[in-house]
């Protein structure tokens, strides 16, 4: 992870728990100034209990509204005119939620995210934007229904495929990222990756992202992910 010698920034979409949780506690520890995001500011848990410069900010993915909000707090100071690091990784499974929800929360909010703050992170001398997807969404030629998560994550792709050559011209390196089959509330317990391993691995990625980069599908591992 970069040297924190000039206090860089990452705003945490999701981070009340798990990969979310892990990564804010790994860029803290790493002396990154933090912008960490919950739908509960009013029951923080162990988000609440992170120690270093974090910042906690109220977003519900499921109204336009907060998303502006959003974008208007993390631009309201001179120290946060500027974000290094945007890791889109709120989601929803498809137990218990309806399918407009699951399209709207894994597929259009990360693409109204990323586009309320592509100015702020294109200011940095290195912005790169994460969007985390999923191998679930990976068609593979596939051309029916992958289930309503894998659908809202074959969308997201689509998605951020369609605006990649503008984001680009925004100074920005943006990828999608697959974090693994990863032990959290919504990868169960029998997945064989532990969240402190994805998110160590998220952030290495993330570190050695280049412009070369730009546009890729890519594993918590670094290596490309068939689309």
């Amino acid at each position: 992870m970069e040297s924190p010698g000039n206090k860089p920034s990452v705003a945490i979409i999701g981070a009340s728990r798990g990969i979310g949780l892990e990564l804010t506690r790994q860029y803290a520890q790493a002396g990154w100034r933090v912008h960490a995001t919950t739908r509960t500011p009013k029951s923080l848990g162990e988000l609440g209990r992170v120690g270093g410069d974090v910042s906690v900010h109220f977003a519900d993915l499921r109204d336009p509204d907060p998303v502006r909000a959003l974008a208007d707090a993390l631009t309201d100071t001179p120290t946060n005119r500027s974000i290094d690091v945007l890791i889109h990784n709120a989601g929803i499974k498809d137990s218990g939620h309806s399918r407009e929800e699951v399209m709207h929360v894994n597929a259009t909010a990360p693409i109204l995210v990323v586009e309320s703050l592509l100015d702020v992170v294109g200011t940095s001398a290195n912005g790169r934007i994460v969007l985390m997807s999923s191998q679930m969404g990976a068609r593979r030629g596939h051309r029916g229904s992958l289930g309503t998560y894998g659908d809202s994550k074959a969308a997201l792709n689509d998605a951020f495929r369609e605006r990649a050559a503008a984001w680009k011209t925004h100074n920005v390196t943006a990828i999608v990222m697959h974090p693994g089959w990863v032990r959290t509330d919504m990868g169960g317990s029998g997945a064989p990756v532990s969240v402190k391993d994805s998110a160590t691995g998220i952030c290495k990625v993330v570190d050695s992202l280049s412009a070369d980069d730009h546009g890729k599908f890519l594993t918590w591992t670094g290596e490309e992910h068939p689309w």
